[in-house]
């Protein structure tokens, strides 16, 4: 008796640096939720995962991509910071007939910049070459970043391959042959110049819990190459132009670990080279809102802002 091998399996080799989407669940909200989908992987690297929350519509809406804050060291796509529920800030995208992106990216001490912002990009992208499947307006993409989280949303609004020094900074992660623009961004109280803050006193870690600098752990490298790294990793550096997207800059005037400051040198670039920027200050809130009465009214103008111009 005669044994066949099997078929051998159609199948690309080497597979692509990320999968196709899996299919959505569906709540009772109408809301369909892709979880957990592999937008970018590097040998060697967790793959990088990201989260779509599309409304029920029916049509494609607008999207906007979220990226977490924690100093570019630790965070989850899946938690906003702790003053901000999750269903306060999940909740007012959907009700705007947005639908919210969720993303990880690698951290610094797994790989310093840009990998954060190639991860960013190729998020964009991904969402972009899948827009169809989630029902997303591939056209209508907007960025919303808190602390290192705003800092990445700056970046990937105002870094494209026509920047000087753009390409670089687009990175080939992933879905490579997509655009990464976007039409609007809000950053919460990120960095924006980080020369300055390179010798800048941290607050005191938590007792027992030993913290690296999270500016130097970023940029990586000798000391003397930190001048030139912190001036291509600095959002300021790239506003220089008038096509750029609307920005909404929120921040609190208290703020002990990313003095206010950092938005108003931002803002004031943005406003010099012609840009469309609001800076909107929260007063005597420290980082991530703490001591803010009440974020409500700071995660209402903020969605309203995108769906303004994303045109929800």
């Amino acid at each position: 008796m005669t044994q066949s091998l099997p078929a051998a399996v159609d199948m690309e080799w080497p597979p692509p640096p990320f999968l196709a989407p899996a299919p959505p669940l569906a709540g009772h909200d109408g809301v369909r939720r892709f979880e957990g989908l592999t937008y970018a992987t590097t040998p060697g690297y967790r793959p990088r995962l990201l989260d779509v929350h599309v409304p029920a519509a029916e049509s494609a809406v607008p999207a906007v991509v979220w990226i977490h804050g924690g100093g570019w060291l630790e965070g989850d796509r899946r938690y906003p910071p702790p003053t901000v529920p999750v269903d306060l800030l999940h909740g007012a995208v959907l009700r705007a007939g947005l639908a919210l992106v969720c993303i990880d990216y690698r951290h610094s001490l797994e790989a310093p910049f840009p990998a954060q912002l190639h991860d960013a990009k190729a998020a964009i992208r991904y969402v972009r070459r899948y827009a169809d499947t989630f029902g997303i307006d591939q056209d209508r993409i907007g960025v919303w970043g808190e602390s290192a989280g705003g800092h990445l949303a700056a970046l990937a609004g105002l870094v494209g391959p026509d920047v000087p020094g753009g390409r670089e900074l687009e990175g080939a992660e992933g879905v490579d042959d997509e655009d990464s623009g976007v039409m609007a961004v809000v950053d919460w109280y990120g960095v924006s110049e980080l020369g300055s803050l390179l010798s800048r006193a941290l607050p005191p870690a938590p007792p027992g819990k030993e913290y690296p600098n999270p500016f130097t752990a970023l940029l990586g490298g000798t000391p003397g190459q930190l001048p030139e790294r912190s001036r291509v990793a600095s959002p300021v550096t790239y506003a220089t132009g008038a096509a750029t997207p609307p920005f909404l800059l929120v921040h609190g005037t208290a703020d002990s670990l990313v003095p206010y400051s950092q938005s108003e040198v931002l803002a004031e670039a943005l406003h010099r080279a012609g840009g469309e920027v609001t800076l909107l200050p929260v007063d005597g809130a420290d980082h991530i809102f703490l001591g803010a009465p009440d974020v409500t009214p700071i995660v209402t103008e903020s969605v309203a802002f995108l769906a303004r111009h994303l045109g929800a």
